[in-house]
């Protein structure tokens, strides 16, 4: 599904998370890779976070990750966007498979 959003500012809600996805490397050195060539990336930075889930009872749990996390995705899922012609990717707390650390 995409969508495209004319906001400039998106604040997800519940246990969703705003991602840039990182973008493949287009050129080694002074050489234009074809598509077909470049690497599919499973890995972004988190934009924005909502204020998380809640369980049964209706207490909220806290999602774990803050703005400016390196995180690794799956290879599908999430909803792809568009605001102010950058692609950026919404995807639940639980599709996040896990946080790089530097």
């Amino acid at each position: 599904m995409f969508i495209n959003l004319q906001s400039k500012r998106l604040i997800p809600l519940s246990d969703r998370v705003l991602i840039r996805k990182a973008k493949p490397v287009e050129r080694i050195g002074g050489i234009v890779l074809p598509e077909s060539a470049q690497k599919r990336l499973n890995h972004g930075t988190v934009l924005a976070v909502g204020p998380g889930a809640r369980n049964r009872e209706g207490t909220l749990i806290p999602t774990t990750l803050k703005e400016g996390d390196n995180v690794v995705l799956s290879e599908y899922g999430g909803t792809e966007g568009e605001i102010d012609g950058e692609e950026l990717h919404l995807f639940r707390e639980d599709d996040i498979l896990g946080l790089l650390k530097k």
